[in-house]
This record gives C-alpha cells, sequence and structure tokens, in this order.
C-alpha cells in the first residue's frame, strides 16, 4: 500500500499553559478528500500549522509527510498546500488572474517580484487549465481587486495547484461569501474533486452544510482534540454534532448527500 500523505503521531502543541493540540493520531492516504470540522478554538488553525511545517509539535509526537519526518521543511512543504483568505490581501490588486495563478509556481507573491523570464509558455498554459477546471477561464485577463470574494477563492486554489502539492488543505474557503456565492463555489469544489489529477483535499470549515458528499472522509476536533475521524456518513451524526457544537436540541438532517443543523 502507498504510504500515507501526511501522518500524525500522538502530536501535541503547547502555547504557554495552553494544550493547543492533545495527542493527535490522523492520517491522509492518496486520493482522499478530507472535511476537518470543529467549533471556533477546537485547533483546526494549529493542526494546519503542524501539518504545514510552520511550527512544530513541541510537547510528544512526530509528523511524517509522504514517508519522511518532518525535519527537511523546505522539502516537504512542497507537497502540502495551504489555501487561506490571509493569503487574500498579499496578492497585488492589479495584477491578472492569469499572472496571479502562474506566480504558484514559484512560490512567490507577485510577478514583479520574481520577473516572467523564470516562467515558460507551459507553465500559463498549465495556469490556464486550473482556472478552466474551476470554471473561471474567462476571467485571465482581470485584475485580481475585481473578483468576486468567490473568484477569488478559485484563483487562489488554482495558484496552489501550480506546485502540483500532493495535500491541499482549504481553510475556510467559504467565509465572507453570500448564500449564492457559496454554493456556486462548493459546486465548483464538488466537481474539482471528483478530477483524477486533484489532490488530496482537506476542507477545514466550521459549517457542516459545507460538506460536499466528494469529502468522504471526515475529522472531528474539539478543544485540541479529536473527538472522531472516519467515514462521513457515520462520523457526521446527531449525538455527535450535539455534543461538539453543545446544543442539545439541535437536529440534523441530510438531503442529497449535504447535512444540515437546525435548531
Amino acid at each position: 500500500m502507498p504510504c500515507p500523505i501526511l501522518e500524525f503521531r500522538n502530536v501535541s502543541h503547547r502555547a504557554g499553559d495552553a494544550l493547543l493540540l492533545d495527542d493527535i493520531n490522523w492520517q491522509v492516504a492518496p486520493g482522499e478528500h478530507w472535511a476537518l470540522l470543529g467549533p471556533n478554538g477546537s485547533g483546526k488553525t494549529t493542526l494546519l500549522n503542524v501539518a504545514c511545517g510552520y511550527i512544530w509539535p513541541n510537547t510528544t509526537g512526530e509528523v511524517i509527510r509522504c514517508g519522511k519526518s518532518m525535519g527537511d521543511l523546505r522539502l516537504l512543504r512542497r507537497s502540502i498546500g495551504w489555501v487561506s483568505c490571509n493569503l487574500l490581501y498579499q496578492i497585488p490588486p492589479l495584477e491578472r488572474a492569469l499572472d496571479t495563478v502562474v506566480s504558484g509556481r514559484v512560490a512567490q507573491v507577485g510577478l514583479k517580484h520574481i520577473g516572467i523570464e523564470h516562467l515558460t509558455p507551459e507553465d500559463y498554459l498549465l495556469a490556464e487549465k486550473h482556472l478552466d477546471e474551476l470554471s473561471i477561464a474567462h476571467l485571465v485577463d482581470l485584475p485580481f481587486s475585481v473578483l468576486s470574494q468567490g473568484e477569488r477563492q478559485k484563483v487562489l486554489i488554482a495558484r496552489a495547484r501550480m506546485a502540483e502539492p500532493l495535500l491541499l488543505f482549504l481553510d475556510e474557503p467559504c467565509a465572507g461569501l453570500d448564500p449564492g456565492a457559496r454554493e456556486q463555489f462548493l459546486e465548483a469544489l464538488q466537481d474539482l474533486a471528483g478530477r483524477k489529477d486533484t489532490p488530496s483535499l482537506v476542507l477545514v470549515t466550521h459549517h457542516l452544510e459545507e460538506i460536499m458528499p466528494a469529502f468522504q472522509r471526515t475529522l472531528l476536533m474539539s478543544e485540541g482534540r479529536i473527538v472522531g475521524q472516519g467515514d462521513t456518513q457515520s462520523v457526521i451524526n446527531e449525538q455527535g454534532v450535539q455534543q461538539l457544537y453543545e446544543l442539545p436540541l439541535a437536529r440534523l438532517e441530510q438531503r442529497n448527500g449535504r447535512f444540515r443543523l437546525s435548531l
């Protein structure tokens, strides 16, 4: 069997007196798409920082990427991508969408800092392909600043794919989207997850209605601990969701493979 793309072995991380991650054991196999679900303060962001090599497990544990320890961070980071809302504010406002995507090839923000001489015609063709797969090929020449929030998120996903990661974290990608834009984005994400050349995806959210059917595995987190993981249809159940969000009277409904929580 192929080795996991990412594996946490008894990982704990502490900041001062606060234990932010507590004995995390989790692995992502090639071809799997995961949802990472939990309320605010559950440890999701800390887990991402550890997974992407920005902080170390400083109490116990080890992180293995593609069969290797996270000792060589420069090499291992290339196999893990992270799309975050924080990157939205780093993109040059007047940079056209195609150039934003191409800049992911060299892991730099803004082509003016690297020069187009480092890129090839093939890089631009690949960028156009990634944009087309997200149904936004028509935006190639538009400045990043005029794109909608959902379009910007799609551009950042296309940009992250230019580095050909084996695993891509999508950190709250629906934040700030209105209901219509959110549904359009999620449909595009569902389509992307179904493509053979798409890397394994981890959708990080605290809204279970954002979990599309393609995300067939789910990790539940609360107070820095894993409180459930495995097949999405089994892990997400009414009792577990009530405990996760401390809503004893909440009702969990499911329709067309999507979940909905009501009070």
